[in-house]
């Protein structure tokens, strides 16, 4: 028995070396059963995301950082496992300090509390002293410790792994704030780890996820089905879940009870059931283009030399100036080909570029349309944006209008009233394709309060410019040659 019992505790001690120890250590020492089998194409398993957290002090080849990207349906133990990852930092990897950031005090005392509770699974004896309500110390050197939702308690902080729990919560300041806290040391590499649910089309989370690729930051995502128990004994025709499923549950190695999801599905809206536990898409309940669906608008589409050619614009210098290329077609489609998106030049520089990207002779674009706010006199150049393009050669049309008789113009284009649509966006146009999905009205209207969407300087401006096309196209006749 003795003998048995210093194996046991021999392992308890012994660091990981594979994927499948760690599912074994986790399940023998903490009791946690950690999924491992991807379901949905492009999904991880949650056990995935736990390798990579932990493995990335031990990898053969060192990685530059080992931030990473957690995107999971709700009940999808994100947080427990992020409380997981903590406690094996501090278990084998002396000299670590990690450090907890939520949304909220209480989500971060979520995260903390699983990690104390895992504690008591004998680990407790390696500790320098007792467990503190928001800080724990290891003897060998490592720490982990709650900060609070304010920039004042992460400035100053040089850690190495920064775990920011429903970080779609999170205010802005605070995050900028926690960009700058991560170092590396010794045979420790820094990591941010990103973990949320995404709620918001225009949130946090969604800039994260869309940025991701460009930093090559790994994205793990799991939903519902990489989550959910085996399903064995029931019959598929007459689940609720089946549209949604088709089987999916037959492969799952999940602890969601299906009886919990069926209760879900049916007491909460679609959308939300598609945002929270599918993770599908966002929320959509504050978005202008709720019915924007990049899977029937978003489509690979070129210059077409046999249709006119039509280009939008709306001013900016701080703000970005943006130009759409578009052109229509005998069956009423307007095909946005190409976008130019800058911020912090002058017009000459923008004028220079939108005449080389014009995949034609500059007197065969149909029209130019703009923001007439481009007409109005610089106080210290003398001058307008309309003028200066004009004297550079680019011919400029203008129409006033309200802002919500062009965002209805664009509604119906992206699906009328007979469900029909006629927007077709090329993949080169990502600016505009993602405000489209983000543009979206304030979270709540005060009373008397804009019924407008908000101006953020960010989505706002090629969806200007996309508006400004519809406006001018709407009563644009191009002009014509007759022979007498």
């Amino acid at each position: 028995m003795k003998s048995a019992r210093k194996i046991y505790e021999s392992l308890r001690k012994t660091c990981p070396q594979t994927k499948q120890d760690l599912k074994n250590y986790v399940k023998i020492f903490l009791d946690l059963n950690i999924p491992d089998k991807s379901i949905c194409p492009d999904h991880n398993s949650p056990l995935d995301y736990l390798w990579h957290s932990f493995n990335s002090d031990f990898a053969q080849y060192s990685l530059a950082n080992a931030d990473c990207i957690v995107w999971a349906n709700r009940a999808g133990g994100k947080t427990e496992l992020a409380a997981v990852a903590t406690l094996l930092d501090c278990l084998f990897k002396p000299n670590c300090q990690s450090r907890i950031l939520a949304g909220s005090g209480e989500q971060s005392q979520r995260m903390y509390q699983y990690f104390l509770g895992f504690l008591k699974n004998g680990f407790e004896s390696q500790l320098a002293a007792p467990a503190r309500k928001e800080r724990s110390a290891f003897k060998n050197g490592s720490n982990v410790e709650v900060l609070t939702q304010s920039s004042a308690s992460i400035r100053g902080q040089h850690i190495q792994k920064l775990r920011c729990d429903e970080v779609e919560l999170f205010a802005e300041d605070v995050f900028n704030a926690a960009k700058f806290t991560t170092i590396s040391k010794e045979d420790i590499t820094a990591a941010m780890e990103i973990i949320s649910t995404m709620h918001r089309p225009y949130g946090l989370m969604q800039k994260l996820v869309t940025d991701a690729e460009r930093y090559n930051t790994p994205i793990f995502k799991w939903c519902v089905w990489e989550t959910i128990e085996k399903c064995k004994d029931r019959n598929c025709s007459r689940c609720p879940l089946w549209t949604d499923c088709k089987g999916k549950a037959k492969k799952a190695n999940g602890y969601l009870k299906i009886d919990d999801i069926i209760t879900q599905s049916r007491r909460s809206s679609r959308a939300g059931f598609e945002s929270e536990m599918l993770c599908l898409r966002p929320s959509l309940e504050n978005a202008v283009f709720a019915e924007f669906d990049t899977t029937i608008h978003v489509k690979p589409i070129a210059y077409d030399s046999n249709l006119p050619l039509y280009r939008s614009l709306d001013f900016g210098f701080i703000n970005p100036f943006v130009c759409l290329w578009i052109q229509t077609d005998d069956a009423g489609n307007i095909r946005v080909i190409d976008e130019y998106i800058r911020s912090r030049a002058t017009i000459d520089i923008h004028a220079n570029a939108i005449t080389s990207r014009t995949p034609c002779p500059e007197h065969n674009v149909a029209a130019t349309f703009c923001d007439p706010a481009g007409t109005s006199v610089n106080d210290v150049t003398g001058t307008s944006a309309v003028r200066e393009l004009r004297a550079l050669g680019i011919k400029l049309r203008y129409r006033k209008s309200s802002i919500l008789q062009g965002l209805e113009l664009i509604r119906r284009a992206i699906r009328s009233g007979d469900g029909n649509t006629t927007l077709i966006i090329s993949p080169k146009c990502k600016k505009l394709i993602e405000a489209l999905r983000c543009y979206h009205y304030p979270e709540s209207n005060v009373e008397g309060g804009s019924e407008l969407p908000i101006k953020d300087g960010i989505y706002d401006h090629p969806i200007d410019a996309l508006r400004y096309f519809f406006i001018n196209y709407k009563h644009f006749r191009p002009l014509t040659t007759r022979c007498y």
